[in-house]
């Protein structure tokens, strides 16, 4: 029943972060200054919006599987070293709390700085002048 209430917990956390992934409202600030493609800024937009996502995967999809990659590979380590003071469960659901949280907020965040470059470099290849 602990590690169930763990893996719920571990479970929950990783939602909440990939939930308060920005990849859904973050866009680019480009300047229409002198821009010959001004008027199509916001159709270039959504076509890079969409290439971004397909380039980076989607960031919650892929925080959860982070964090399932990361708890497998923290479980297994845990268990070891639980084994080894005794206590081989508690070790491996520590070692699962610990490697998902880290490997879901790490997938989560590579996935987002895929999305945001993705992002960038579309508007920038269509004569954008990107400032951030």
């Amino acid at each position: 029943m602990k590690h169930k209430r763990l893996f719920l917990t571990l479970g929950s956390i990783l939602l909440l972060a990939a939930g308060c992934a920005s990849q859904s409202g973050w866009q680019p600030v480009v300047d229409p200054y002198n821009d010959p493609r001004a008027a199509y800024i916001n159709q270039d937009l959504v076509e890079c919006k969409m290439l971004a996502q397909r380039v980076s995967g989607y960031t919650p999809e892929e925080a959860i599987k982070g964090g399932l990659i990361g708890g497998a590979i923290g479980a297994a380590s845990g268990a070891a070293i639980g084994a080894a003071v005794g206590a081989p469960g508690k070790g491996a659901a520590i070692g699962a709390a610990a490697g998902g949280i880290g490997g879901g907020t790490y997938k989560g965040i590579d996935a987002e700085t895929a999305y945001k470059n993705a992002y960038i470099r579309c508007m920038r290849q269509r004569g954008h002048r990107v400032l951030n």
